[in-house]
């Protein structure tokens, strides 16, 4: 099975509980998981990696502090992430004009620094009366083979 590294970016928690309910359902189909509550540019595996970017958006569009700092270093690296798999879940609120800016953002930086998307970018709506943590396992299982 494939390797996964969980980046989490998240200023209230939300997006934690996401990651955490992602790396549940991604053990249970036989994968290898790393979570990243503080991600490091520089200790998170690429080799062959798939990353998975689980975000909530900050302020007028901004990243979680938590990532920035993951963010910035990915945007001046130089390494090859050629084989490096990804797919990003936002977590937002559509009633703001920034809605998941913070996935949509960093789903277009990793596309131009040459990673392969392996699903199209996930949204979920906080404003509306859904599960999140249920929403992106059951994503996760019915798109297993995608993986």
């Amino acid at each position: 099975m494939s390797s996964f590294q969980i980046i989490v970016g998240s200023m209230l928690g939300g997006s934690e509980y996401v990651a955490e309910a992602c790396e549940e359902t991604l053990s249970e189909l036989g994968h290898d998981v790393e979570l990243h509550f503080q991600p490091n540019f520089a200790e998170i595996k690429h080799e062959n990696q798939t990353w998975l970017v689980c975000t909530s958006t900050h302020g007028a569009g901004d990243y979680p502090d938590n990532i920035q700092a993951f963010v910035t270093d990915l945007e001046n690296s130089v390494q090859d992430l050629s084989s490096v798999k990804f797919l990003t879940i936002g977590v937002g609120d559509s009633s703001y004009d920034t809605f998941c800016f913070a996935a949509k953002n960093i789903n277009k930086l990793l596309l131009s620094r040459g990673c392969q998307e392996s699903l199209p970018l996930m949204t979920l709506d906080m404003s509306e009366d859904i599960d999140p943590e249920e929403q992106s396992q059951q994503w996760l299982t019915v798109n297993k083979d995608h993986l």
